[in-house]
């Protein structure tokens, strides 16, 4: 939608010199920071404008500093044609009062972008149709370990660095990011933090930092979990199957905090390596990598370390001669191979499955009907009415029986008392227990001993009835007296 009237702003530039500006064309309604506009005095750039102007302050003094601390990172060139590989701020905008109310910046046509979210799974690569070539993958990720290493030379802090947040161009996997302004930005004295941060991508020592606490070491976790994820098919680092199927299943933050990590030298207690991971076919190097990023204690590798590393794999891969789009490394072979022949099988096993006639209780699912299902039903009613009333005259039955316990007791006086307070003790003692195993064998066939009050009262009364006929029987009340003369 095109302004129905021109609205001019002020554009400083960080070498002094300013100039009008217009706005164009609103071409993305923005995120919580700002709106985006076409600049029509600049066919090749676009002005973004803040949401809130009660921010000019602070707003002000950060693109203050970006604009005096600019990455080295010129626009790309191939075959002709110039690809802008990071919308940085050109200048600063004021309104005629004297407010920045947002800044210029390189126009990115993100048409021709996607997001790195996008080459990490076969199906959406297939849809946008991407190419499959994995060195292409490769080539993303040094790309996008060159821009990070690029901020950090100059103190920048990309803070909420993650797959979403960062994109390719299609055609030749360079770097295309925007939304510069929520980095952590160096300035001559001072530092301007970042606003946000991602779960899945905050490292194990930063879960108590707020996010504008967060520097260097941030991005260099999120960093390796991004190159992970291009090099394993999508796989998440952190993710993986769990051993035990019994236990609470931890979140990825939750295994990041607890580092626990699946692919490297020594097996972790927590998960197994996901089933198509290709961690095994990783040169040596990689996985060193990879073990100091996300293991526990050790110093995780800058980006200029991934970035020199990567441009040694793009130089000594070799293509798979099975399938051109495949690469490997060592001499293992092809492991892209060996995780599609996996998943072919697990399909083929899956297939089997459908063939074979699946059961629910005995019962086969094709036999389930509506008219079947619902005679099922009935007839399960009408079993839990059964037991219902099987178990209430159990439990009248036990009530009467400790109730007259005394009296079935009486004849036996004299044997009891011959036992003598001790051993009657410990037979109550036993009995009682017995009681309590015998409500915990039937709590699972009988809904009504589930109700653990009732099955409580229960036991208390049959002590109380025991006790009743014991002190009855022993004349406690008048041997009692007896000790007092």
């Amino acid at each position: 939608m095109e302004n129905t009237e021109p609205v001019f702003y002020n554009a400083i530039y960080g070498d002094g010199h300013f100039e009008k500006v217009r706005l164009g064309l609103l071409i993305n309604k923005g995120g919580a920071a700002g709106k985006i506009y076409l600049n029509q005095n600049h066919p090749n750039s676009v002005i973004k404008i803040f949401h809130k102007r009660s921010k000019s302050s602070s707003n002000r003094q950060k693109l203050e500093a970006m604009l005096l601390n600019r990455p080295i990172f010129p626009p790309a060139l191939k075959d002709g044609v110039e690809y802008v590989q990071i919308a940085w701020p050109e200048a600063i905008l004021e309104d005629e009062a004297g407010f920045c109310v947002g800044y210029t910046m390189p126009l990115i046509n993100m048409s021709e972008a996607v997001s790195l979210d996008h080459l990490m799974q076969k199906a959406i690569r297939k849809k946008l149709q991407l190419s499959e070539k994995y060195a292409y993958r490769i080539y993303a990720a040094y790309n996008v370990t060159s821009m990070v290493a690029a901020l950090h030379k100059c103190g920048h802090y990309i803070v909420d660095l993650k797959p979403s947040n960062v994109s390719v161009y299609k055609e030749t996997m360079m770097v295309a990011m925007v939304d510069c302004d929520g980095f952590s930005i160096q300035g001559e004295k001072n530092r301007y933090p970042a606003e946000f941060v991602s779960e899945e991508y905050i490292y194990p020592e930063g879960m108590e930092l707020s996010c504008e606490e967060m520097g260097e070491e941030q991005d260099k976790f999120a960093l390796a979990v991004i190159i992970f994820k291009l090099l394993n098919n999508g796989i998440h680092p952190f993710s993986g199957v769990p051993r035990k199927n019994d236990g609470d299943m931890l979140t990825i933050q939750n295994r990041i905090e607890q580092y626990h990590y699946a692919y490297g030298l020594w097996p972790d207690i927590y998960q197994a390596p996901h089933p198509y991971s290709l961690h095994e076919y990783f040169d040596k190097k990689t996985l060193e990598l990879f073990e100091r990023a996300f293991v526990k204690g050790q110093n995780r590798p800058t980006a200029k370390e991934w970035q020199d590393h990567l441009w040694h794999l793009l130089h000594n891969m070799k293509t798979c001669k099975k399938n051109p789009n495949h690469v490997y490394f060592t001499s293992k072979g092809c492991g892209q191979c060996i995780a599609e022949e996996r998943f072919l099988g697990t399909i083929k096993d899956i297939r089997k499955q459908k063939e074979t006639p699946q059961k629910i209780r005995g019962m086969e699912i094709s036999s389930l009907s509506v008219e079947n299902l619902q005679k099922n039903k009935e007839e399960k009613a009408l079993e839990n009415h059964k037991i219902k009333n099987i178990s209430l005259a159990a439990i009248s039955a036990y009530m009467l029986f400790f109730t007259f316990l005394y009296k079935m007791l009486s004849p036996m006086s004299e044997s009891i008392i011959n036992l003598g307070i001790g051993l009657q003790a410990i037979i109550t003692t036993l009995i009682m227990l017995g009681i309590n195993k015998i409500f915990k064998v039937y709590a699972e066939k009988v809904p009504l001993l589930q109700n653990k009050a009732l099955t409580q009262m229960l036991q208390v009364y049959a002590l109380i009835c025991i006790i009743i006929a014991l002190v009855s029987i022993n004349d406690i009340p008048q041997n009692l007296l007896s000790l007092t003369r």
